[in-house]
């Protein structure tokens, strides 16, 4: 019986190898005695937010018609991906916070598409201040600023109240050509990373989409970020009198801040 089951091995491989390699029945074999079964391909369910590609126009334009009408967007920036409301609309910024589990004592802050836009606002910022800002703006730096009400002729509007704290402010502005047009379509934009609350970082639209696309508006999606972690935030509302402080690192390692900073002062002396 071995002699037999062997033979039949044999046969087998014997018959499978020249069959595969001549392309052709060479060796006559039964039919297999086992089949996998196919997996049947059902249809591929829709999103469950509206998720355009970056790439178009038109997708720009849909997205900023949601966010001007008051809803809330996964958009990619310069980092990683974000969650975006209109500043004109307070209920959306409020919205933010619900969709993201985020606790109310974590501000919020603003995206702004150029440094223009908000010399135009007339802020009282010191000239190093402004300096200091040339250098580090567009890129992944936040600058956290003294509020005023500014804020409204920048475009902030009725979120005035809902973004930055009562006394201050965290403003960027991304260095990536699809967030700088969507903004221009919208004003300044409020802005969170896209994540439940205390989780990592969404690095790519699919991961947004999956998280939290059941309760957004839609989804901008423009792949995989550009950075793997947040931008980093700089505390410049002492700027004058004591420096800046990094209150979080993020993509710029804080010895880069401190060295731009210390180049800009040194230049103001």
């Amino acid at each position: 019986m071995l002699s037999l089951f062997s033979l039949l091995c044999f046969y087998g491989a014997a018959a499978s190898l020249a069959n595969c390699t001549f392309g052709k029945e060479l060796l006559l074999m039964g039919p297999p005695l086992l089949k996998a079964k196919t997996a049947v391909k059902g249809p591929v369910p829709p999103p469950p937010c509206t998720c355009p590609p970056s790439h178009r126009t038109s997708s720009l334009r849909t997205i900023a018609d949601k966010l001007n009408a008051g809803g809330v967007c996964g958009v990619p920036t310069d980092t990683v991906y974000a969650l975006a409301a209109s500043c004109k609309h307070p209920e959306a910024i409020e919205m933010i916070y619900r969709i993201k589990d985020r606790p109310q004592e974590k501000p919020i802050c603003i995206f702004i598409s150029n440094l223009d836009q908000l010399r135009a606002a007339t802020p009282p910022f010191s000239p190093l201040l402004w300096e200091f800002m040339e250098h580090v703006y567009p890129g992944g730096i936040g600058c956290i600023v003294k509020k005023g009400q500014w804020l409204k002729k920048l475009g902030v509007g009725a979120g005035y109240d809902r973004v930055g704290t009562r006394d201050s402010i965290m403003i960027r502005v991304p260095d990536q050509t699809v967030t700088v047009h969507l903004i221009d379509m919208t004003g300044p934009l409020a802005i969170t990373s896209a994540n439940p609350s205390g989780e990592t970082d969404s690095t790519h639209h699919d991961m947004v989409i999956t998280r939290l696309g059941h309760k957004l508006e839609g989804v901008l999606c423009d792949g995989e970020s550009s950075e793997m972690v947040a931008s980093t935030v700089v505390n410049c509302t002492t700027i004058d009198a004591e420096g800046i402080t990094i209150l979080r690192e993020g993509c710029v390692p804080a010895a880069k801040v401190m060295q731009i900073f210390e180049k800009v002062k040194n230049q103001m002396v």
